[in-house]
């Protein structure tokens, strides 16, 4: 737990660092397609978790279609930028921190949990299908693979179809609704594939 420890406060950090950087290269990326495929399954003006959510590119797209929008991410730094962005406040959060329950109809956790370790990934989902009312949409997303481990400076997961089934088997409070593999929405990136699933909240969770 030590190095889980370091590898988290590592990435963070990275984040401080660069989140000037990082903002302005997401923050005007086109991604209305995997967005729009999400709120389809939300219902109309409902309030949605935007789970790490980086420059507040997707908080800012949401807010704009009439969704109340609760915007959450790890970096102080990142956070502040978010909430500039957006004009909303944004909470500085660990995602395994979550604590609310039963309060959003849709979570958006677009290349964010992927820097949580594997082994606590169970915890955090079950934190957002307990924070998710009862039918509840997830979404998340991973780079496409097996690796795990860091990668320019920050820590990742990866996930493939099994890697991301066998997750699954330890929440099966949540039910598989589509799964896709896309490239990288950055032109200078579009060889890197991603793994996207949309999860719904089926029934009451489990206690841990």
């Amino acid at each position: 737990m030590e190095n889980t420890g370091k590898q988290e406060e590592k990435t963070l950090l990275y984040y401080n660092a660069h989140a000037e950087d990082f903002a302005d290269s997401t923050l005007d990326i086109p991604f209305s397609s995997v967005q729009d495929r999400f709120l389809s399954l939300v219902p109309e003006g409902g309030r949605i978790l935007d789970f790490g959510c980086g420059s507040g590119r997707d908080t800012r797209y949401f807010l704009s279609r009439g969704f109340k929008v609760d915007a959450t991410d790890g970096s102080p730094k990142m956070a502040d930028i978010a909430s500039r962005n957006t004009g909303i406040p944004v909470q500085c959060l660990r995602f395994q921190d979550l604590a609310v329950q039963n309060r959003y109809d849709g979570i958006w956790a677009c290349a964010s949990i992927l820097h949580v370790p594997k082994e606590e990934l169970p915890e955090v989902l079950l934190r957002m299908s307990r924070a998710a009312k009862p039918q509840g949409i997830l979404y998340i997303s991973f780079k496409y693979g097996t690796f795990s481990g860091e990668r320019n400076g920050r820590f990742f997961t990866d996930l493939d179809e099994e890697k991301l089934s066998r997750l699954l088997l330890l929440r099966p409070e949540l039910s598989l609704c589509s799964l896709w593999i896309s490239s990288d929405a950055r032109p200078e990136r579009s060889e890197e594939k991603w793994l996207n699933a949309l999860l719904r909240k089926t029934g009451t969770c489990p206690k841990p």
